[in-house]
């Protein structure tokens, strides 16, 4: 297991060097820089970007770039001259995991259960109900959702705050609108991953056991049913608590996606380095714990990586 865990992490170590690499040179590639304006006159221009370096040859830009990553420094805003990258992440970050967070458990609560009812009534009205639903939230954009959240609950029932970040109120329908795709997704593989688990034969023999239904779904099925359910959920989780950008824009929630908008609006190439950086780091780390949790949920996965 140990040596299992120490190539993974080398092998993260790799693909952060490469989305690093390949997310600089794709910036710079873009034609502009963040002082082409036409009011700037050209020889301010030109003296800000010898100021920041951005006259350098870009070889040279991405070695210091990559030296002071090595520090841990992310550098400074080119537009927000008095922050850091790093204190902007610190700033934003909470807001979007939180909101994030809410959605994920909304969708996996929510998404579990009507996929294991689906399953339950096969081919009646419940599993017909819970796959409309599913359908929807696949089908409809959370962007739509959104908006038609906000005119009915909020304008027209007047229940929910429109928009902005405070209390829990205002983070029901922006959660909401998140993790409704999610939900769908959740619900559809738990539908399908249970379905083929009550069809297995130590399910019949727990029955002819003679074993409450209750004890039989939950002990022997819903736990094995899960193991695919899993697999998607670090990608799932960092996707949901890192792809606010729509949904933070839509309800004006002062979370990291709303800096990161703003960052490739304004090539701000330290902020776009260093948010694409820190959302990578997010989402290699996720996969790296389901990949441990999975083993620990089914030891004959752990047995085989330690045999490998």
């Amino acid at each position: 297991m140990g040596r299992y865990i120490l190539r993974r992490l080398s092998f993260m170590l790799i693909a952060l060097w490469a989305i690093v690499t390949i997310t600089f040179f794709i910036m710079h590639a873009i034609p502009g820089d963040p002082f082409l304006n036409p009011r700037v006159p050209e020889h301010i221009r030109q003296a800000m970007l010898n100021l920041y370096g951005l006259n350098k040859p870009l070889w040279e830009q991405y070695f210091i770039y990559i030296a002071n990553l090595l520090r841990g420094d992310l550098g400074t805003s080119l537009v927000d001259l008095n922050r850091t990258v790093t204190s902007m992440i610190a700033t934003g970050f909470p807001v979007s995991a939180a909101l994030g967070l809410e959605a994920l458990l909304f969708a996996v609560t929510t998404g579990l259960a009507l996929g294991i009812i689906a399953s339950l009534y096969h081919n009646r009205t419940w599993d017909y109900v819970a796959m409309i639903i599913a359908l929807i939230g696949i089908s409809v954009p959370n962007f739509v959702v959104a908006t038609v959240l906000q005119y009915v609950v909020s304008v027209k029932w007047g229940i929910l705050p429109v928009s902005r970040w405070g209390d829990f109120q205002h983070s029901i329908l922006p959660a909401f609108a998140l993790g409704l795709s999610t939900l769908a997704l959740m619900a559809r593989m738990m539908r399908t991953s249970m379905l083929d688990v009550l069809n297995q034969d130590y399910i019949r023999t727990a029955k002819s056991k003679g074993l409450p239904t209750g004890q039989v779904i939950w002990r022997h099925a819903v736990r094995n049913a899960l193991l695919p359910i899993v697999t998607i959920l670090g990608p799932l989780v960092a996707t949901i608590v890192t792809g606010t950008f729509v949904i933070e824009q839509i309800f004006g929630i002062p979370g990291l996606g709303s800096y990161y908008v703003a960052s490739i609006y304004n090539r701000d190439y330290p902020l776009i380095l260093g948010t694409t950086i820190f959302y990578a780091v997010i989402l290699l780390l996720m996969n790296f714990l389901v990949d441990i949790a999975y083993g620990l949920i089914d030891p004959r996965i752990r047995l085989v990586r330690e045999r490998d």
